[in-house]
């Protein structure tokens, strides 16, 4: 029983206190302080990004300093004295570029070089705003660093040298003068002849330039591996039959219709224009050339090139180069057919044509096969709506439907027809290419020595 002061209070000797004179605490009592004292070190550390320090066995009670207050919070566990605690391994943050390598394991494993990769990966959507979340500055530093762990984890073999670009062979630059030539003795052996030996000519002369021009496109830089749309060939095959009888069947239906139509030879029934069809057709070596001379720099832009924008920014005006090369030529081409054969030179029309065949050739080349598909169905049913109309606008009652494309005739001509339905897909196809065409990853693929 405690003694109480004068007011009622509990004396100063009973007050509850902390011992603050040495010895006050027992062994036990100590080591469980130091023990707390410890599991907060610890605790601090690993907070702190460390490695948690060892525990050591703690000294004997005599050696120690006893401490000020005792640690208001009780520890989680206990160690006994002399006891090892086993040492936290550190925490560190995941490989992002191992996932990523991962993600993309079979790319990783097939590629023959860096740029493969990239292509792969800009193809997938990784830009280089995306490669700086995995600490790199662009594509091209991320798949460098993906291509070699890939190499090393593999013990692969795989050359490190860039792929070099496509050389030029003979077999394809003889191939893409064929279609030319043949055609030019088609219309020649057509000019010279009269009656059935003339339909004979015709046939065997479309014949074989339809198989010199398939070889040649089976060649080449105007090659394709990729599968395409079962209908593009039919569809090309109306728009170069509408550039050689199109205009002067439409001349015809629009000035007298279709039963007034002349029963004679096929040069009064359908007038063909010659020009056209042999400027195309010689104008498949230039075009080759030109696709040959894009895709040798293309690459070299490649292989030079640190980031997909730089890359972009300099396969632009490659393109769109080779595109005015084509045209410029295709432009020659027409002025001389038109000069030999003693016709008037359709401009309009077969640049607009050839522009046409020409980008979607090249986008079919690069693996893009839907948007040249997709637009030239387009072509030809504005065409075939045209010369459909203007049939059917001679029925009873169905003067109007002939009324856009007979005005549209009248104004410009004929010729006006497919210049616009073929100017406004070339013009969609060019904006297209100025897309997909200036991507590394239309240009990665490394096999194209043809």
């Amino acid at each position: 029983m405690s003694e109480l002061d004068e007011r009622g209070r509990p004396g100063e000797l009973d007050q509850p206190g902390t011992p603050d004179s040495p010895g006050a605490w027992d062994a036990r009592s100590e080591e469980w302080l130091t023990d707390g004292d410890r599991t907060a070190l610890m605790a601090d550390a690993e907070d702190a990004g460390e490695a948690r320090p060892t525990d050591r066995p703690a000294p004997e009670a005599t050696q120690r300093t006893t401490p000020a207050t005792p640690p208001r919070t009780a520890p989680a566990a206990t160690t006994p004295r002399g006891a090892q605690t086993a040492p936290t391994p550190r925490r560190t943050a995941a490989d992002p570029v191992k996932a990523l390598m991962h993600r993309h394991r079979e790319l990783c494993e097939r590629a023959v070089d860096p740029l493969e990769i990239a292509a792969g990966l800009e193809a997938h959507g990784v830009t280089d705003r995306t490669a700086t979340r995995f600490r790199h500055r662009d594509v091209f530093s991320l798949a460098e660093e993906m291509y070699a762990r890939a190499s090393r984890d593999g013990d692969s073999t795989a050359p490190t040298a860039p792929p070099q670009a496509p050389r030029t062979r003979a077999d394809w630059a003889l191939l893409t003068l064929l279609p030319g030539a043949l055609c030019a003795a088609t219309l020649t052996g057509i000019h010279v002849t009269h009656g059935r030996p003339r339909l004979l000519t015709a046939a065997i002369g479309t014949l074989a330039v339809a198989l010199a021009l398939r070889a040649a496109l089976n060649r080449g830089p105007l090659s394709t591996t990729h599968p395409t749309h079962p209908r593009t060939r039919a569809l090309t095959c109306w728009l170069i039959t509408y550039a050689l009888l199109g205009d002067g069947l439409l001349r015809q239906a629009v000035a007298s219709g279709p039963d007034t139509l002349p029963t004679g030879t096929m040069d009064a029934a359908w007038p063909a224009a010659g020009a056209p069809a042999l400027a195309l057709a010689l104008s498949l070596a230039p075009a080759a050339w030109t696709a040959h001379l894009l895709t040798t720099r293309a690459r070299r832009k490649l292989t030079a090139s640190r980031g997909l924008e730089d890359f972009a920014a300099a396969v632009h005006p490659l393109l769109l180069g080779a595109f005015a090369l084509y045209l410029a030529t295709l432009a020659a081409l027409m002025a001389l057919t038109a000069v030999a054969l003693d016709e008037p030179a359709p401009y309009a029309q077969t640049m607009t044509l050839g522009a046409l065949l020409y980008l979607s050739r090249l986008l079919t080349t690069h693996g893009f096969t839907h948007a040249p598909a997709l637009v030239l169905t387009v072509t030809v049913t504005t065409e075939a709506t045209a010369l459909a109309t203007t049939f059917a606008s001679r029925l009873p009652g169905c003067a109007f439907l002939g009324t856009p494309v007979t005005t549209l005739v009248d104004t410009w001509g004929p010729g006006s027809v497919p210049a616009l339905a073929c100017g406004i897909a070339a013009a969609a196809l060019l904006l297209h290419a100025t897309r997909r065409l200036t991507r590394a990853s239309a240009h990665a693929t490394t096999d194209l020595q043809w």
